[in-house]
């Protein structure tokens, strides 16, 4: 008997050493992959954390907030989460579900009466469910140029998707939408009384003691310890202004760190409690990560993955055999994740300032390797590639439109300047500007400038400032020497289509 026990007692110790044992490459490697990753990706400030059976196993932050200064990121450093924020706003609306306030399968104008989309069709049936599911049949990131970081309210933007023309089928494809989740985050106040951001505060971020974790990206830039964004899409390392994007706030304005999304991130590993206590209704936590959205169905690449889909608010797929949930956030100059399997109790947060590289995302995958036990792939090495790659594209495209300039001239019977206008967007204004330039201005974007260098063919290379919004040309329809219309494109990372505006 006493062996037996004795037997029992180092059975017992074994699997305690196990649990809590690490990954070679968690314990051996992980700092040297991190550094050697944002050195190649230019990353100047990256903060990590990863779960594990219910504890926090890495908390650390790497680089500077911001360069040529000393101050380093850590596990407090704020970053902006951006679309990691569609997993709150649909929480919280499965939690008001769960509290028979509202059903996911209500018609949205149950909630706002004259919302309209194009179809008025769709605009009878639509439902938060089909919001939240990104079932709308726009492209993905359809109209965000007009809406993301405007100075449009919520209510304009919402009122403004009736002229979102779709291309796809209503319930049947997928096209990520913000202005969607914005239109979902904005009944949370019609059932409950408080605005989305007060809601999420008061049943999310205060009962998970999320006390340095903001709704909006107001004030961002005054507050302590704040990573700074950047970008090198278009050239060099630079700085960008804060998106300020609390008008689109429920798709994504949340403002955290590593050390608070992590409290989210153990809620989620434990059904919905934190420390015991019941924070979201295990109900509506199972309701975020049902499928309502087929992305795929095959083999995804070389990734051990077969079924992709969309819950509410959060992506789902296979992953070697176990369920992994999670999302991905991209503001300008700044892109983020989350992920979770609660199979393995496994979570991994990964926010970083510079919005040009798939390091990030290596990284999880490279993590979950590790705890999944796969045979080492150098995850890092082939995003590396891909960015390099694209960047090449990229230059290459803004070096044949600096090649066409040339010191040409531009016609000087045909009048460029003036007012032009698109249905959804407004209007742009087109003045002269110096040396032999024009300069472009738009109604809903302040701050946001574009200078018109003439190429040829009536056609002008346009650099925006913030260059965030790229380097592209810009294309002036002239009918019998009179000028008619400009079509302009700005980076995919905001919309991919170009648009055109009619000269009034």
């Amino acid at each position: 008997m006493l062996l037996k026990k004795l037997a029992a007692v180092c059975v017992t110790l074994l699997f305690v050493q196990l649990s809590f044992a690490q990954p070679s490459f968690i314990s051996d490697s992980l700092d040297n992959y991190v550094k050697r990753g944002m050195k190649d990706a230019q990353i100047p400030g990256l903060a990590l954390a990863v779960i594990k059976d219910g504890k926090v196993v890495v908390m650390k932050g790497y680089g500077v907030r911001e360069l040529g200064k000393n101050d380093p990121v850590d596990e407090n450093t704020l970053f902006m989460i951006a679309s990691n924020s569609k997993l709150f706003t649909a929480t919280s609306i499965a939690k008001l579900e769960a509290e028979k306030k509202l059903s996911l399968d209500d018609k949205v104008s149950k909630y706002i009466p004259r919302y309209k989309v194009y179809d008025e069709d769709v605009s009878r049936m639509i439902t938060i469910r089909d919001l939240l599911s990104h079932h709308l049949g726009t492209k993905t990131f359809q109209g965000d140029f007009t809406f993301w970081n405007s100075n449009l309210s919520r209510q304009e933007v919402i009122t403004r998707m009736r002229l979102l023309k779709p291309v796809q089928q209503f319930r049947k494809d997928f096209g990520y939408c913000n202005s969607c989740f914005l239109t979902a985050g904005e009944i949370i106040p019609v059932v409950s009384g408080m605005p989305w951001e007060k809601y999420i505060e008061e049943n999310i971020f205060k009962p998970l003691g999320m006390t340095n974790t903001y709704a909006l990206t107001k004030d961002i830039e005054t507050r302590k310890n704040v990573a700074v964004p950047y970008t090198n899409t278009f050239g060099q390392l630079a700085k960008l202004p804060f998106d300020k994007i609390d008008d689109m706030a429920p798709a994504g304005s949340i403002v955290s760190n590593v050390k608070d999304v992590s409290k989210w991130l153990m809620m989620q590993l434990d059904s919905g409690r934190y420390e015991g206590k019941q924070i979201i209704p295990w109900s509506a936590i199972q309701k975020t990560r049902d499928i309502n959205t087929v992305l795929s169905s095959r083999k995804f690449g070389s990734a051990p993955t077969h079924i992709r889909g969309y819950g509410l608010g959060v992506f789902i797929n296979d992953y070697d055999g176990r369920m992994i949930y999670w999302h991905t956030g991209g503001a300008d100059g700044f892109v983020t994740n989350t992920c979770f399997v609660p199979e393995e109790k496994l979570a991994i947060t990964i926010l970083t300032n510079n919005d040009n590289q798939n390091f990030f995302e290596a990284l999880r995958l490279q993590i979950l390797d590790a705890y999944l036990g796969m045979s080492y792939v150098n995850r890092e090495a082939n995003e590396f590639r891909n960015i390099q790659a694209a960047e090449k594209e990229t230059q290459a495209s803004i070096k044949k439109l600096q090649d066409r300039i040339k010191n040409n001239m531009p016609d000087k019977s045909r009048d460029f300047t003036g007012t032009y206008t698109n249905n959804l967007y407004g209007n742009l204004t087109i003045t002269k500007g110096t040396d032999n330039k024009l300069q472009m201005k738009f109604e809903h974007h302040p701050l946001l400038v574009g200078t018109l260098e003439y190429m040829d063919n009536n056609e002008f290379m346009t650099t925006y400032s913030p260059i965030a919004y790229g380097i592209f040309a810009s294309k002036f329809k002239v009918e019998n020497g009179k000028v008619i219309s400009v079509e302009i494109k700005v980076n995919d990372f905001i919309e991919y289509d170009p648009y055109v505006f009619e000269k009034k």
